[in-house]
């Protein structure tokens, strides 16, 4: 992979993860992306792109909109073809995923 290629990757990871960010847990005021709800985003040559996720419960009650407004919102990108989300709960959601900022926002710090 060339180093233009990288950074042109790098960019589109940093511009999925802002679209991330605008995107909160109905129940908890903080984005899912600083709550540690997303574990990784691979973005394939083609602009494929592909996120792991998972939800704090189970039986979160946004179990089924969430990964299609996720979806919806990081095809908006224009240079993305196709997003695949992947709900898993494997390892199950903790405090601990959060970011520093997250856990001090909700007072876990």
């Amino acid at each position: 992979m060339s180093e233009d290629h990288y950074l042109e990757d790098r960019n589109l990871e940093d511009r999925i993860i802002l679209v991330l960010k605008s995107i909160y847990d109905p129940e908890i005021p903080v984005d899912i992306y600083e709550l540690g709800l997303i574990y990784d985003i691979k973005i394939s040559i083609e602009k494929n792109v592909k996120i792991i996720m998972t939800l704090t419960t189970p039986n979160c009650p946004v179990a089924e909109s969430l990964p299609i407004e996720i979806k919806n919102k990081v095809e908006s990108l224009k240079e993305i073809k196709n997003v695949d989300v992947i709900l898993t709960f494997d390892p199950p959601w903790s405090k601990e995923f959060m970011s520093e900022e997250a856990r001090l926002e909700l007072g876990f710090l």
